[in-house]
């Protein structure tokens, strides 16, 4: 049921014409209480989508009781119309709903530069509101994909009782700049709206924003997570925070598993790094690397790639004290070659690259995925 899955939750999702083809293209999440509290991080992309400005303002004062997400159309340099379609799309919310239009975030995807059907949206949030059901979530996570292969959805549940559950779509456009994607967090544990806030930002940190499948950020990147007090059990912050790290890292990898065109998924672990933050700039140096990305599309080791990339960082390291494994097999120790990279083995579609750093203590994992021909052409014919 996945956002559905914490109690005091319904959702929907329908088919409202958006999407050219046809198909599902509308989601709506509804936080029944009692609580309605709420946190959301943003792009922070300075070109952003009229929903996101829209949603800023809403989520300010800590609660939310919907989110609206459609797919088929980004709403997103759409002028003073586009705004207004963005408010309509809360209003209409809040009007089915018997809530605040100023207590609904916006959110949605697609192409840039297109306005949205407004009476098409409107449709099919009325549509959606007769739809809601508490077994709604899975239907909603497939209302929001565009280049998605598949639905994205991962649940949690405590000891003592508390639930959280979530939604993502994410393909392509995947660069950290906050999330890289259209996320719906939910728990039914009795939580403040600071506390979720925190929670939030930290779960972000360690989940989305290591995640970096082509360094193309979104101008529509939003992670709302709603809180509905609903299973009457408060959740220590820390254990928490922990549930909903989790639970974000599950559905960043199912986006990068399902990254357009991608033969490999590729996990970049950098070690003895002086500083977390080193370790992620590394790793993401590593990431972006359309090199190693086209490299490792070809199944092939070329570790030197991987040293050209970190030495653009202004991490701390020695250039001739740096190991490199691939899958296991050490292709580069001190600097220099070390096992036959031939000896590699790429049987498998994950692809583990080890960077021992040897000046610290800290460690990070940063997400991508290779590059491949089926990528390009996904994306050179987007629009067409």
């Amino acid at each position: 049921m996945s956002v559905t899955f914490p109690r005091g939750f319904s959702a929907a999702g329908v088919a409202a014409g958006i999407k050219e083809h046809g198909g599902l293209d509308l989601a709506l999440v509804v936080n029944n209480g009692p609580d309605h509290a709420a946190a959301a991080v943003f792009t922070t992309n300075r070109c952003q989508a009229n929903p996101v400005i829209w949603s800023r303002q809403a989520v300010a004062d800590g609660r939310i009781d919907a989110v609206v997400l459609n797919s088929g159309g980004a709403n997103c340099y759409t002028g003073s119309q586009g705004f207004q379609t963005a408010h309509a799309e809360a209003e209409a919310v809040a009007e089915g709903l018997g809530v605040s239009a100023g207590d609904v975030v916006v959110c949605s995807t697609g192409i840039i530069g297109h306005q949205l059907p407004k009476q098409r949206v409107l449709e099919g949030i009325a549509a959606a509101i007769q739809q809601l059901s508490e077994d709604g979530g899975d239907v909603a996570a497939r209302a929001i994909m565009t280049t998605d292969t598949k639905p994205k959805t991962a649940t949690f549940e405590h000891p003592s009782g508390w639930r959280i559950g979530g939604i993502a779509k994410g393909s392509g456009m995947i660069a950290p700049g906050m999330a890289t994607m259209l996320v719906v967090l939910a728990t039914d544990a009795v939580l403040d709206s600071d506390t979720l806030n925190g929670a939030l930002h930290q779960a972000v940190d360690v989940s989305f924003n290591r995640l970096d499948v082509d360094g193309c950020m979104s101008t529509n990147d939003s992670v709302t997570a709603l809180a509905s007090g609903a299973s009457d059990v408060p959740a220590d912050p820390t254990e928490f925070t922990q549930a909903l790290s989790q639970v974000a890292t599950e559905l960043a990898a199912a986006i990068q598993d399902d990254a357009e065109g991608a033969s490999h998924t590729i996990d970049i672990e950098v070690v003895h790094a002086a500083t977390v933050d080193e370790a992620v700039t590394v790793g993401r140096s590593v990431g972006r690397n359309n090199l190693f990305k086209t490299a490792i599309a070809g199944n092939d080791p070329n570790w030197g790639r991987v040293l050209a990339a970190v030495g653009t960082t202004d991490a701390q390291f020695d250039p001739f004290d740096i190991d490199v494994t691939i899958n296991g097999t050490r292709v580069c120790h001190a600097g220099a070659p070390d096992v036959d990279p031939a000896e590699v083995e790429f049987s498998t579609r994950a692809v583990h690259v080890l960077i021992d750093l040897k000046v610290g203590e800290a460690t990070a994992t940063l997400r991508t995925s290779d590059l491949t021909h089926e990528y390009v052409e996904i994306n050179s014919e987007y629009e067409s």
